[in-house]
């Protein structure tokens, strides 16, 4: 076996985006890798044939990261290869090719092309399609002419990700391939978060966003009559954030939350409605009280993949429970089952006829694909066995305690890799970002690294996560209060139990709500001897103003504007009390991070710098919040060396 090495994780395989074709006999997904040396992610189609678990290769560019099933033998997926179409989208031109291949092989033909960015498509028929679609009010002309200057007249103006969004819409189309009519549906103020159609495509569930001036949470739900090409509001709960919309047997069954008990973070609940949404009914029972989709960590995925789906009389749908995520299905009746009991992360699923297939994360197992017969599941895919067979890694051990008001907090421990007893160890306390989220037993590829480098990892799920119902994960007003403390005691649990750490050798990092957290921590304490913050927050004040997210997330997170409680916006930013941090700290932001904006970082950074404390910053341009786990590869290997060698430096 040999260690683990920093860049082997440029070595993994990442799956995404599994769809089941239309008559189930195939299913099609995603495999993407990494060209170290050019310095992207390469994706490909693959095909499993269900019925006798093959798996073939389709695609041969390395560029495809979406298709659509045209029909039981053809998919579709957006791809330039012409030079001259190449040089149409660098000049600026808005459109999207598509390119069709059948499964029997042979080469990719081009089947048509929209004069859009187009995202999510469907067929209604061989020639009709809906889909969703980038709107910008501007023309390629002025945008050309204005490119040296931008014009922001909404809030937000801006979206990690995705850059300058003022007055950009996600809109629904229809598009006929024969005449080449393209119509929008939705108007130039409305928002498309997803659709999905019925059986026979005569109608669709549409959630939107509608807005001038300020976005807020709260979304709306319509129903387009596909034949009668109409759309109307049919929202039967005002003030409400409808996450998800579709068809189940005669009604329609939603998911949403009022957020008036817990906030934007609130756990939703499942509803059904007539078409005309006169009226609707909360099916799911006061004891669901989980969120709809996985938040395991982990920083070993790639792409995005569905994680609800209708078939026969069920919505399959995943939940986050504890350290772990499940698939479950629900009835009209309401009744809610659980479909796997074996823990990890399910990172996508489809379901066709009842047979349901899942990526997911097992064990210290990367990324496979799996079938779930019964409760028993079936690995379909060996992609990333290796890791396994010829790495060694460092298996979880968990610790728990409980609060003062008796709460339970859960964490692990991983042990350096040939751990020898006697010997004494320096150590990283990891943070999650979230803070909604969870920690699970999966893999994490920078801890796995850092126990192969001789460090003791550990990590836990204070209050504020998730996985474990409304009343655990909502902080709101109390950042910096009890998940600072939950975060401390289980410190001072680990020392404890694990004597063989040197005290006096522990570092701390995190990004997002954990960067947070890690700057919160060096104002607040010394015992730990190096910190890494990033992709941090340092200033609620700031935040509020400038990111994507701010103006509702800090007003609901933190139950505070600047005009309402500037004091308590102050008292909860780390750097109120930067003058007091002696901790070498190294600061790791993206440029292009509009969540948690570069100023956060250069603030902490300074302040530090001001006050004589060492620290370092390093900033990754051409990056955004995602950084640690989609940005461009040499990033990712640059980001975790600097903070590996930070550690080094203080604590080895």
């Amino acid at each position: 076996m040999e260690k683990l090495l920093l860049d082997d994780f440029t070595k993994y395989k990442f799956l995404s985006g599994l769809k089941f074709s239309p008559n189930g006999k195939n299913m099609a997904f995603i495999k993407h890798s990494i060209d170290l040396e050019e310095n992207k992610y390469i994706s490909y189609i693959y095909v499993l044939n269900n019925e006798t678990s093959s798996i073939k290769k389709l695609t041969s560019l390395g560029e495809e990261r979406s298709f659509t099933w045209k029909d039981d033998e053809t998919l579709i997926f957006p791809r330039i290869i012409d030079k001259k179409d190449k040089e149409r989208k660098e000049k600026g031109e808005r459109f999207s090719l598509t390119y069709e291949i059948n499964l029997n092989g042979g080469e990719a033909n081009k089947a048509f092309e929209i004069p859009l960015e187009v995202g999510n498509i469907q067929f209604l028929d061989k020639n009709n399609l809906l889909f969703t679609a980038n709107y910008n009010p501007v023309s390629e002309k002025e945008a050309e002419e204005n490119k040296d200057f931008e014009v922001m007249d909404e809030i937000p103006f801006w979206s990690n990700g995705e850059g300058f969004t003022s007055k950009k819409r996600n809109r629904l189309y229809t598009y006929n391939i024969e005449t080449k009519v393209l119509k929008p549906l939705t108007d130039e103020f409305t928002d498309v978060y997803s659709y999905q159609l019925n059986k026979d495509k005569t109608m669709a569930v549409i959630i939107t966003n509608s807005f001038i001036d300020k976005r807020y949470s709260k979304t709306e739900m319509h129903l387009y009559n596909i034949l009668e090409d109409h759309i109307v509001k049919i929202s039967p709960i005002e003030d409400f954030n409808y996450s998800y919309g579709d068809f189940l047997d005669d009604k329609i069954i939603f998911i949403g939350k009022d957020m008036k008990s817990f906030g934007i973070n609130e756990n939703p609940h499942f509803y059904i409605t007539d078409y005309d949404g006169s009226y609707s009914t909360r099916i799911s029972s006061n004891s669901f009280d989980f969120s709809t989709y996985n938040s395991i960590g982990s920083d070993c995925r790639f792409g995005g993949s569905n994680s609800m789906k209708i078939d026969q009389d069920y919505l399959y749908f995943v939940t986050t429970e504890g350290d772990s995520s499940f698939i479950n299905r629900i009835g009209i009746e309401g009744k809610i089952e659980r479909l796997n009991s074996k823990k990890g992360s399910i990172d996508g699923l489809d379901v066709h006829n009842g047979n349901i297939n899942f990526i997911g994360l097992r064990s210290l197992k990367l990324q496979e694909l799996y079938r779930l017969i019964g409760k028993e599941e079936e690995q379909l895919t060996d992609f990333n066995e290796w890791v396994m067979k010829e790495k060694t890694l460092s298996i979880p051990e968990k610790l728990t305690f409980k609060t003062d008001d008796d709460t339970l907090i859960e964490g692990w421990v991983l042990k350096p890799t040939g751990f020898k007893p006697g010997e004494i160890y320096p150590a990283i306390l990891d943070i999650h970002g979230g803070p909604k989220t969870a920690y699970g037993e999966v893999f994490y590829h920078e801890m796995q690294y850092w126990a192969n480098e001789g460090y003791v990892v550990f990590f836990c799920n204070p209050r504020g996560s998730d996985g474990r119902g409304n009343k655990f994960a909502d902080i709101r007003g109390k950042y910096g209060t009890i998940d600072y403390e939950d975060i401390m005691n289980f410190t001072d649990l680990v020392l404890e139990k694990y004597p063989f750490i040197d005290k006096d050798r522990m570092g701390v990092t995190g990004g997002s709500y954990g960067g947070f957290m890690t700057n919160w921590i060096i104002g607040h304490t010394n015992r730990f001897k190096a910190a890494a913050s990033q992709r941090s927050i340092s200033n609620w004040i700031s935040k509020f103003g400038t990111t994507d997210i701010g103006y509702y997330f800090v007003d609901d997170q933190i139950a505070a504007t600047p005009w309402n409680g500037f004091d308590k916006l102050w008292d909860h930013s780390p750097l109120k009390y930067a003058d007091r941090v002696t901790t070498p700290t190294l600061f790791i932001h993206s440029v292009e991070d509009y969540r948690c904006w570069l100023p956060e970082g250069i603030q902490m950074f300074t302040s530090l710098k001001y006050h004589g404390v060492e620290s370092r910053l390093c900033m990754f341009r051409g990056e955004n919040h995602e950084l640690s786990r989609s940005g461009k590869p040499k990033s990712r290997v640059r980001r975790l060396k600097e903070i590996t060698q930070w550690f080094d430096k203080y604590l080895k």
